[in-house]
């Protein structure tokens, strides 16, 4: 089911949204930058973007559900690869000048056009059937942490761990082509302590002091990001009492999760009484964000999104896209966590750290 119905503002988000809100959290460009030519900070987008591109060629290429797909995976690299130089010339161009949601937009729209709807399909389907074989086994790992503090600590590493499968990264792509990743081998090898923002500590203690009564995460990819890291977290939440809202792509764009997607994995992950490992799931949603990109502008999200999570008082935007890329400085009338991994070193040098440093931002809203 695609969302047919018209997207709204997230209505968690201060208002007025128009003066408090922007989906990028780097600027590319200022207003005293000529309109004409492209800054150094869009160059380098626009960069990161066409470093991409043979990696996305050849996940056309072997999509077996498109006729021609080599021909058409060739015609998208060529399309794509002319608007990033033409942005190169001319940042007006293709309704610019760019940003990341932009340059997302225009690529999956390239592929659309050229009959191509989930290139990444075959890899999810793979990396999803890996990390339900070691669902169990990771959240056996935590419920096995008697300290909560250290359990806290566990979960919140298994997501940057497990954030690691991302395949709109370049280098990681590469990486994974290679010889996949190991989830517990990432877990252990994250960059030590402090992480470049890093409010874990004040989180941890915030947790054992109150519960949130209902927590909205918008989740990232497919495979172990969502069942490793994700689930076992989403999992405590409701062993703490609070109704999880899980919020999903619309639409396959790279290797995110979508909404039908993850219907699926937790339907194989429930036992027969409906339990997630022991723990009832009559209190958790599962919602359709109404996003079609790796990135989201939280003006653009579903009603039935807006309707599920009016009445949260924990917001958490998980991955480098959602989380870093398009939300990080995003506020919020509630408590709100963004938590990633960075994965491209542009991010890395405007946040002060080094790639694979880790994000953990946490703001509380004084009631």
């Amino acid at each position: 089911m695609e969302s047919s119905s018209e997207l709204v503002p997230f209505p968690l988000l201060i208002t007025p949204i128009e003066s408090n809100y922007r989906a990028c959290t780097i600027p590319y460009r200022f207003p005293s930058d000529d309109p004409r030519k492209p800054t150094p900070t869009e160059l380098a987008w626009i960069d990161v973007f066409l470093n991409s591109v043979p990696s996305f060629r050849k996940r056309a290429e072997s999509d077996t559900t498109v006729p021609d797909a080599h021909i058409r995976a060739e015609k998208f690299a060529q399309r794509y690869t002319e608007i990033l130089e033409d942005f190169k010339k001319d940042p007006e161009s293709h309704g610019g000048p760019p940003d990341g949601i932009l340059l997302c937009r225009l690529r999956e729209q390239v592929l659309r056009e050229l009959g191509f709807r989930d290139i990444f399909k075959k890899v999810k389907d793979e990396e999803n059937s890996k990390a339900i074989s070691l669902f169990g086994g990771v959240v056996r790992l935590n419920d096995a942490i008697e300290d909560e503090g250290q359990r806290i600590e566990n979960l919140v590493r298994g997501i940057l761990a497990g954030n690691i499968f991302d395949l709109g990264s370049a280098e990681l792509a590469e990486l994974f082509a290679k010889d996949g990743m190991s989830f517990m081998a990432t877990c252990q090898n994250l960059v030590p302590r402090p992480w470049v923002i890093d409010d874990l500590d004040t989180f941890k203690l915030r947790w054992s002091k109150k519960s949130w009564k209902k927590a909205v995460i918008f989740v990232d990819n497919s495979g172990a990001d969502i069942i490793l890291g994700i689930l076992p977290f989403a999992r405590e939440l409701l062993r703490h009492g609070t109704q999880v809202v899980l919020a999903a792509n619309d639409l396959p764009s790279i290797n995110d999760i979508t909404y039908p997607e993850l219907i699926e994995i937790i339907a194989k992950l429930k036992d027969e009484n409906g339990q997630l490992m022991g723990v009832d799931t009559s209190n958790l949603l599962i919602a359709n964000s109404g996003n079609d990109l790796p990135v989201i502008d939280l003006t653009m999200v579903s009603q039935e999104l807006v309707y599920l999570a009016s009445d949260a008082d924990l917001v958490v935007m998980e991955g480098m896209g959602r989380g870093i890329e398009t939300n990080l400085y995003a506020q919020f009338k509630c408590d709100s966590l963004k938590i990633g991994m960075v994965k491209h070193l542009e991010v890395a040098q405007f946040l002060g750290g080094k790639l694979y440093d880790c994000v953990f931002k946490y703001n509380e809203v004084s009631s």
